[in-house]
This record gives C-alpha cells, sequence and structure tokens, in this order.
C-alpha cells in the first residue's frame, strides 16, 4: 500500500527552524523581496547568499523530531514517498528513502548558467566566487518567488498513485503546491495533522488536531492497525 506524505513548515518548526509565514513575512528579519527572488540575486548576490548560509547554518544545527522519525519509520511497513514543502534534509537525516523536494533543498547549489547541474554544498557557506564545474557562479538550489516548481508534476503523479493521503504541518495556503490535494484519487483516504483551523474547499478529510510531533506518531499507530 501506497503512502503519500505532504509536509510543511510545521514539521520543521517544531525542529526549530523558523519560517516567513511565522514572523509576518520576515525571514530573520529580512525582507523576502529582498532575499528569495530571482530580482534579489541578480541586484545584490552577496545578500542573498549571506542570507542563505544563516538559514543552512541554522538547518545543519537542527535535529529530525518525532513527526520526521514516525514518517520514516512507516517504510518499513508500507510503500512511503514524502513530497516536502520543505527545504532542510531532516526527512532524509530521520531515515526516509523516498522524499521529493518542491522548493529545493538548502545543503545543494546549481550552476547559474545550467540549472540541471547541481552541486552539494561542504560545508554552511556558498560564497560570490564559488563556482559550478563549468565556470559559472553557483546560487542556492531553492526556487525561489516568481520561479517555476518544476518538481510539481512529478510529486502531482505521486499523489495520483496515493492509496492514503497524509498532510502534516501545512496550513495548504502555499499555491501551486497546496492544490496537490486535489491529485488524490476518488476515494482515497486524507489525513490533515496540524494544529490549526485548515479549509479544504472540495476535498474530505480527517483532521488530526494536533502539532506535527503529537499528532504523526498518533496516525502511525492508526494506520498500523487499520492496514498492516
Amino acid at each position: 500500500m501506497r503512502i503519500v506524505f505532504f509536509t510543511g513548515a510545521g514539521v520543521s518548526a517544531e525542529s526549530g527552524i523558523r519560517t516567513f509565514r511565522d514572523s509576518d513575512g520576515l525571514w530573520e528579519q529580512y525582507r523576502i523581496e529582498d532575499v528569495a527572488t530571482p530580482q534579489a540575486f541578480a541586484r545584490d548576490p552577496a545578500l542573498v547568499l549571506h542570507f542563505y548560509d544563516l538559514r543552512r547554518e541554522q538547518v545543519l544545527k537542527a535535529v529530525p523530531n518525532a513527526a520526521h522519525r514516525a514518517i520514516a519509520d512507516l517504510e518499513r511497513d508500507f510503500d512511503v514517498h514524502v513530497v516536502t514543502q520543505n527545504i532542510d534534509d531532516l526527512h532524509e537525516r530521520a531515515g526516509s528513502g523516498r522524499v521529493l523536494h518542491l522548493h529545493g533543498e538548502i545543503r545543494k547549489a546549481r550552476s547559474t548558467a545550467n540549472p540541471s547541474l547541481v552541486v552539494p554544498i561542504n560545508g554552511p557557506s556558498l560564497k560570490l566566487g564559488d563556482r559550478c564545474p563549468k565556470g559559472s557562479q553557483l546560487r542556492p538550489h531553492i526556487v525561489w518567488f516568481g520561479e517555476e516548481v518544476p518538481m510539481l508534476p512529478v510529486a502531482a503523479a505521486l499523489v495520483e498513485q496515493a492509496d492514503v493521503l497524509v498532510v502534516v504541518g501545512s496550513s495548504l495556503q502555499v499555491y501551486p503546491a497546496a492544490g496537490l490535494v486535489h491529485h488524490a484519487p476518488p476515494g482515497c483516504p486524507v489525513h490533515l495533522v496540524d494544529p490549526g483551523e485548515v479549509s479544504l474547499p472540495g476535498a474530505r478529510f480527517t483532521h488530526w488536531k494536533e502539532k506535527a510531533g503529537e499528532g504523526v506518531p498518533k496516525l502511525a499507530a492508526f494506520l498500523r492497525e487499520t492496514y498492516g
């Protein structure tokens, strides 16, 4: 049985990673327009690189929480796939083997000349002058505001093959990613783990109104009891 998890910022927040939606549109006192758009990188690449260095340091210090571990542990019993809006690698560090990052990965960089050329970042920093193997400046491997989300069709195809869909730590307000829920097959049970009030027009779902670290282990137990 295939279980697809769609995870948002609420999962990483419990590991201490702040999100811009929790801080009035600011990431550590930076305006989104100044650090997370292609125009910002063209205008002041040093500032953008510094900002992502700070975020990368935060990710490197963070550790997976109970939600990450419970999702990874379900791979022992089910065909589990994770589609995440998060740019950290906490799912992977918890042991999840099939993780699709919609918005990129903070610990990777890509060429400004060839977007398909992606390399790991060794350490916390990516600097001006750090170049890809073909000689072009490297940029964070992140989908910035105003850019296409290239992995969205792949994610949609995964959701279309789900037997159970679980949304964790997402308000389902960030589009186009939030629209993935509507790719679930007819009759596919949809579970939502989030402490907030969430509106999901046109979809029936079971709402586990708890934080990810509390709700996901409970949901994992329920899935084993129901489908194991």
